[in-house]
């Protein structure tokens, strides 16, 4: 899968679990914040992604991380941090 395509699923996602009922998926800029001056998103819904996130690609997220903080700060680089779990996970043959 390209990485558009991966961040298109990401945005379809996000939209879904939040209930953004009034926006499409070309509303969300990929490199633009999740919080604050973007989609103005809060620590509620930083949690309910990060379920819906672990409970899709089967990742295993730590919240108090920084790094884990660090990558919810887009649509691009959420793409990078699941990609990579994904990637150490099957690696290390988990299920």
């Amino acid at each position: 899968m390209s990485a558009e395509a991966f961040e298109l699923e990401l945005k379809e996602l996000i939209i879904k679990t939040l209930e953004l009922e009034d926006i499409t998926p070309e509303d969300i800029v990929s490199t633009e914040p999740l919080f604050n001056d973007g989609l103005c998103l809060d620590s509620i819904d930083a949690l309910e992604l990060g379920v819906a996130l672990q409970k899709l690609y089967g990742i295993k997220l730590d919240a108090e991380s920084d790094e884990t903080k660090k990558h919810f700060f887009s649509v691009s680089s959420l793409a990078l941090l699941v990609a990579g779990k994904q990637k150490d996970r099957i690696l290390n043959n988990e299920n």
